[in-house]
């Protein structure tokens, strides 16, 4: 049975909904764990009105995923990767919605202590942050299905925070044709509008472009792989969490025929829209490439530093052959944990001379702060009403309000 609302009740639903106190406040957090699991962010932004500085960060914090919840969520990433993670763990799980729940519940609770270890160091109660932007951990991302799973619960959040909480941004672009990501073109258009700054590249653990057009016209889509293969490679055979200032990349000796067979993954000839993940780039995915290098190569003697050196080589050279085709001249901004991967930076620049590539921090903003800054704009313009997509970037029918939100 179908029920309406009579007008004086939708009326005032409307004038609760627009009246609601939490747009008041300029206080807004920002979350952010990548493809790279190496920990969880947050970032404590103070929002300013049209014409004024655009954001301020007060204060950030993060924190390294609980080696429990790391496993489970990379065991969650692959497909049939939770079997093995149930047997050797031995909690109970029947499947995989098992581990699904019980990390969605655990990541929550570990994102709330990392929001209330943040305000601690802010000195700025709960109630006074309007919201806080949430990603989730994504665990699987299929856009050719129309579907993207990030996992959390964020009744949960916030609950444990007294913060109203927005998650689930992807699926609302994907229920209008998007890929659900890249979500945060949007954000570098509004934060980055010096005129000489052509194009933004962000080096997560996936690699993603914004490139900033005149008029406020902005492209975007995922490049390829970025920091992920060269911190699992490294983890295998080093057991860092990630190749510092990519000083054993640069020991060793980049090995062409590898490179060569890496970039015939199918997904950088895709034309963009386009978006991938774990799913695609993975650890297999390059065992199976130095397998058939072995067949091909048997002489071709490989150590395991050159192959963290091609994986490199990999981010820097996909990168650039997208960029090359938009960009012609500037500067282009890099963020995300590779703006701090010295040889990753020098080999970018290398492959793009008729550019000037340099950190974000050159303006101003910590590249390892911007997604974490993004996710809290985007929590702001789902509070305000606003959209937060960029059609051109995810391939949208429309601009459309991104997130839900738990009050």
């Amino acid at each position: 049975m179908t029920q309406h609302f009579d007008d004086a009740l939708l009326a005032e639903f409307n004038q609760l909904f627009n009246d609601n106190p939490l747009a008041d406040s300029p206080y807004f957090i920002g979350m952010m764990s990548g493809t790279s699991l190496d920990g969880m962010d947050a970032v404590l932004c103070e929002f300013f009105d049209e014409g004024e500085q655009a954001v301020n960060v007060v204060a950030s914090h993060s924190l390294p995923f609980p080696d429990d919840l790391k496993s489970a969520l990379l065991a969650l990433t692959q497909p049939d990767g939770t079997k093995q993670y149930i047997t050797k763990h031995g909690l109970g799980f029947e499947s995989e919605l098992d581990v699904f729940g019980w990390a969605s519940v655990y990541y929550a609770n570990f994102a709330s202590q990392v929001v209330l270890e943040l305000l601690d160091k802010a000195n700025i109660d709960a109630q006074a942050v309007s919201a806080i932007g949430c990603h989730g951990q994504t665990v699987r991302h299929r856009p050719q299905w129309s579907f993207s799973l990030q996992l959390l619960d964020p009744n949960v959040l916030a609950e444990r925070t007294g913060i109203a909480v927005v998650s689930d941004f992807r699926r609302r672009d994907m229920a209008v044709g998007g890929q659900g990501a890249p979500l945060v073109p949007a954000f570098h258009r509004a934060m980055f509008q010096d005129p000489t700054i052509k194009a933004v590249l962000n080096l997560g653990g996936i690699a993603n472009i914004t490139v900033l057009g005149r008029d406020g016209l902005v492209q975007g889509f995922d490049t390829g792989v970025a920091n992920l293969l060269m911190d699992a490679w490294i983890h295998q055979h080093q057991g860092a969490s990630y190749d510092k200032d990519g000083n054993w990349a640069s020991s060793g000796t980049m090995v062409q025929p590898l490179l060569t067979l890496l970039l015939e993954h199918p997904f950088f000839a895709k034309t963009p829209p386009k978006s991938t993940g774990r799913e695609e780039f993975h650890l297999g995915w390059l065992q199976d490439n130095l397998n058939q290098l072995g067949l091909t190569h048997p002489n071709l003697a490989i150590s395991p530093a050159d192959v963290q050196a091609t994986l490199a080589e990999l981010t820097a050279q996909s990168a650039a052959n997208a960029i090359k085709e938009l960009v012609t001249d500037g500067t282009l901004i890099v963020c995300g944990g590779g703006a701090l991967n010295t040889h990753l930076m020098t080999r970018l620049q290398a492959h793009l001379p008729h550019l000037t590539v340099q950190s974000s921090a050159k303006s101003g903003v910590s590249p390892i702060l911007v997604e974490g800054m993004a996710f809290a704009w985007l929590a702001r313009q789902t509070i305000l009403g606003r959209a937060g997509n960029v059609p051109a970037v995810t391939g949208a029918d429309k601009e459309v309000v991104l997130g839900q939100v738990c009050f």
